[in-house]
This record gives C-alpha cells, sequence and structure tokens, in this order.
C-alpha cells in the first residue's frame, strides 16, 4: 500500500474546479472520503441512504431541508443531513464546501428516489 507523503491544498482544489457542483476528492479517511465543491445556484433535490456532512469553507449557502426550516452556513459552520432527509444546498453567490461522506455516496442522491 502506498502513503501519501504530501499535503493537499484546499485552495488548490478549489482553484482548479471545473465549475458549480462538479465535485473533487482530497482524501480517503478509512471508511469515508473528503470532497470540495464549488456551490453556485440551485442543487436538485436528492437523499442519500447515509448521513452526509457540510462543512461551509467559504462564502454562504442555505441547505432546504424538506418539511423543515433551511439551515444557513457560513464560513467553518458545519451540518450534518440525517440519511433519508430529502435536501438541496442552494448558494446565490459561489460558495465552497467540503463534504465528508462513504466514497460510494452518489452526488445526486439515491437514483431511485432522486427527483
Amino acid at each position: 500500500m502506498s502513503e501519501n507523503t504530501r499535503a493537499t491544498s484546499i485552495a488548490d482544489a478549489i482553484a482548479g474546479l471545473p465549475g458549480p457542483f462538479q465535485q473533487h476528492e482530497l482524501a480517503l479517511v478509512n471508511d469515508t472520503v473528503l470532497r470540495v465543491a464549488r456551490l453556485a445556484g440551485a442543487f436538485p433535490w436528492h437523499h442519500h441512504d447515509e448521513d452526509e456532512l457540510f462543512l461551509c469553507w467559504d462564502g454562504t449557502f442555505r441547505l432546504e431541508l424538506e418539511n423543515r426550516p433551511p439551515v444557513v452556513l457560513a464560513a467553518g459552520d458545519v451540518f450534518v443531513v440525517p440519511k433519508g432527509l430529502r435536501h438541496r444546498p442552494v448558494a446565490e453567490a459561489p460558495a465552497h464546501v467540503l463534504l465528508v461522506e462513504r466514497p460510494e455516496t452518489e452526488q445526486y442522491g439515491n437514483p431511485r428516489h432522486a427527483d
């Protein structure tokens, strides 16, 4: 097994993102993956069969949650969307988020349940 001997720059990863909602994998840790994404506008409603952690890196965005008030995140804020809860991130201006989830987590949610 090879070991990574270099630090990963989140700023460099953000600068290299090709566009809104396109994720970049930063690190694998045990049974989870750390991803970064740029948010701009509204992402489609979806849900996952596992929890999803959102950490706002910069900017501000809101997580709209089905049948619950939205949660607004600013730089340094963390929120966990519980498994099965329909949600969507919405950013009025570009923001960046770190996501902690399982490697197999589908970006657009579980296909049989996404709309």
